[in-house]
């Protein structure tokens, strides 16, 4: 599949470089493509910029509306009690009915008809004179901001905390009211609380009007206020009046809520059916916006069970504190819904334009394209060989006499000259071309001779100064090491058994003498090849090649290589049997080596005749590495070798000299050369052959 992807662009590519019908709908097609996509994406783009705005310019409005409401109750409790504080009836109790019973009694009274949870009476001093529920009478409450102001002379209304015991103080109901178990909620702040006990109250306090005492401060105060703690009727009217019945489009669902902190002490959020979602938390998120930065959160948020557009409004008590949030919001669902159904009918419409337009410029690039194609068909024809292919009666097939049918008359006239005029040419061709052939043949063998001499004069030329460096070496090598051998022989026989310690270095120094001794054999070899050279005699080229395989067997068994063998030689050749095994035994353990992690050494013989002489050739191939370029081309020169750690570079040059003085030659192939010309079954990939040709009777070189 990946091959896949990676061809199609280039396949587009020839199909758009080769076909005049697939660049006319390119043509046609290519702007729509283009330009429509574009526009798409900006109307996609710039669209949901603008829809989420709305939304979340409808959101802040809603809140604005349920931030109104708040303030309305707020002030409504404030009203309420202010007016009851200076009213001429609390006048009257207090007159008539001064003792705490029945004052208590009266604010009962008076706190069912104000719709109020709690009344407390409190004296000059802020203690408590009489209450509509548990504080006892004596209770100071002066530490209250709201109380405190009003003992001054002002009216105040807030929105404090208060905790389970100072709510059980003024009625135990409020506690139990306030009592919401936490109920854990996705994305929430981590808590430790299973519990909140705390109430939200909106309270007022009024100084009582009808009891001044003498320089100006109240000689009493009115304390009254509402528990906010699963107050649905609060949160319920600023639902219906955000989010009556039928405000919200696609089927959305508006809800409100109060927060104590980050809990929803009072809201319409369903936890599933039937059941309000009091108890909740809010995310970590817009708790941290609202609470901690005390900033307005505008945007989409998790409630409970599902995404809602959603804004949360800080509340802060009495000191400036934040101590809970107003939040109103509507069910995002509907409105993502059909903003995907708008883009599915955006994709859709430009979806049937393409295929529309692709129709319609498929037909008028078919009517432009088919008499273009039909003469390119000619054209193509001929280039296989049908010289006598025209365009002709397809002259007739084309719509009308334009410019094209008079185009092909002109191309198939031009053919016809073309046709005479290459019948000329032919006829001139074949004659120069036996003139040239046969000098051509007359000069071939002139420069074969030529390039013959000059091959044996630089070989000869070679051969003497390599005769000359070799003799010299051997000179001047020889006598050393004889010295060398000499002495270490002595230092044997003197030492006895006190050499023991340093045997394992006189013999490394015997072995390396040794190697010495082998190197300047071998160029004397080379440069005095009739001191060295053996009696020939005929062998047969697969026999000397099953001989040489067993004398390299030591050396396979290091490593784990695999032996193929092609052996179908028939013909024997003349040469020294124990040359020919020295070459190839070269041969084979340079291919070993060239595998030390295992492969396959393939070895073929056969025979084969080359310019007219007879003879056999032996072909030594490895699955290695191959030879590189550079390397192939110094591999016969004396002392050059690829191995690091082993080798004296000799080998293959010994052994080239050997091959050549029958007449016979050594040839290299790896895929790695890029040599052409050089096949043989023998090749493995990514390995080399070593081929040796050789005459069945020696030639002199």
């Amino acid at each position: 599949m990946r091959g896949l992807g990676r061809l199609a662009p280039a396949g587009l590519a020839a199909r758009f470089r080769g076909s005049l019908r697939f660049k006319l709908l390119a043509l046609a097609l290519g702007p729509l493509l283009l330009a429509v996509p574009i526009l798409v994406g900006i109307l996609v783009t710039w669209g949901a910029v603008y829809y989420d705005r709305l939304l979340i310019t409808k959101v802040q409005s809603d809140l604005a509306v349920a931030h109104g409401y708040f303030d309305q109750v707020k002030q409504g409790v404030g009203r309420r009690v202010e007016t009851l504080a200076g009213s001429e009836r609390l006048a009257r109790t207090l007159r008539e009915r001064p003792g705490a019973p029945a004052l208590a009694e009266r604010l009962r009274e008076m706190r069912q008809q104000l719709n109020l949870d709690f009344l407390i009476l409190l004296d000059h001093d802020g203690r408590v004179k009489a209450a509509s529920g548990g504080p006892a009478i004596g209770t100071g409450y002066a530490s209250w901001e709201v109380a405190r102001r009003a003992l001054s002379g002002h009216a105040e209304i807030e929105v404090d905390i208060l905790d389970a015991g100072q709510l059980a103080a003024i009625d135990p109901q409020l506690a139990d009211r306030a009592r919401t178990p936490l109920i854990p909620t996705r994305n929430a702040q981590p808590t430790q609380r299973s519990e909140e006990t705390r109430g939200m109250l909106m309270h007022a306090a009024a100084p009582l009007a009808s009891a001044a005492r003498e320089g100006g401060a109240s000689a009493g105060v009115l304390v009254g206020g509402l528990l906010l703690n699963k107050n649905l009727d609060i949160v319920d009217r600023i639902n219906e009046i955000v989010y009556p019945e039928g405000s919200l489009p696609l089927g959305s669902v508006g809800t409100a809520t109060l927060f104590l902190d980050d809990v929803r002490i009072a809201t319409n959020v369903r936890l599933f059916e039937g059941v309000r979602a009091i108890g909740t938390r809010v995310s970590a998120a817009v708790r941290h916006t609202a609470l901690d930065l005390g900033r307005t959160w505008l945007d989409r948020a998790f409630v409970v069970n599902d995404w809602y557009v959603s804004a949360y409004e800080p509340i802060a008590d009495s000191q400036g504190k934040r101590v809970g949030m107003l939040y109103v919001g509507y069910l995002e669902e509907p409105f993502q819904r059909a903003r995907w159904f708008a883009l599915a009918a955006v994709a859709m419409l430009f979806a049937t334009t393409v295929a529309v337009a692709a129709l319609v410029s498929l037909r008028l690039a078919r009517h432009v394209s088919q008499p273009v194609e039909r003469m390119h068909g000619t054209m193509s024809a001929i280039e296989a060989g049908e010289v006598d292919a025209r365009v002709g009666a397809r002259v007739a097939d084309l719509a009308g006499e334009d410019e094209l049918a008079e185009l092909a008359a002109h191309f198939d006239r031009l053919l016809d000259r073309l046709a005479e005029q290459t019948d000329a040419l032919q006829r001139w061709g074949r004659e120069l071309d036996s003139k040239v052939a046969a000098r051509t043949q007359e000069l071939a063998q002139a420069n074969e001779t030529l390039r013959s001499a000059q091959r044996r004069l630089v070989m000869s030329e070679k051969l003497a100064a390599i005769g000359q460096l070799a003799a010299g070496v051997a000179h001047e090598v020889n006598n050393p090491v004889a010295v060398i051998q000499g002495n270490l022989d002595v230092l044997r026989e003197t030492l006895g058994n006190k050499a023991e310690p340093v045997m394992a270095e006189i013999r490394l120094i015997q072995d390396q003498v040794f190697r010495i001794r082998l190197i300047v054999t071998k160029l004397l070899q080379f440069a005095r090849p009739a001191e060295y050279a053996g009696y020939l005699e005929p062998i047969r080229l697969d026999q000397v090649v099953q001989d040489s395989l067993v004398l390299v067997a030591h050396q396979m068994k290091k490593t784990n290589v695999a032996v193929v063998q092609d052996l179908r030689a028939t013909r024997p050749v003349s040469v020294n049997r124990n040359e020919l095994q020295q070459v190839l035994i070269n041969l084979m353990v340079n291919a070993l080596q060239a595998m030390p992690e295992g492969g396959t050494l393939r070895l073929e013989c056969g025979d084969r005749d080359e310019n007219g002489i007879a003879g056999g050739y032996v072909a030594v191939g490895d699955s290695g590495p191959g030879i590189a370029p550079a390397d192939r081309e110094r591999l016969f020169d004396p002392f050059f070798t690829t191995k690091t750690s082993d080798g004296t570079g000799l080998g293959l040059w010994v052994s080239l000299g050997l091959v050549q003085r029958y007449g016979g030659r050594i040839d290299v192939a790896s895929p790695r050369s890029g040599i052409p010309g050089m096949q043989s079954s023998c090749l493995p990939d990514g390995g080399s052959v070593f081929t040796v040709w050789l005459p069945n009777e020696p030639t002199a070189t």
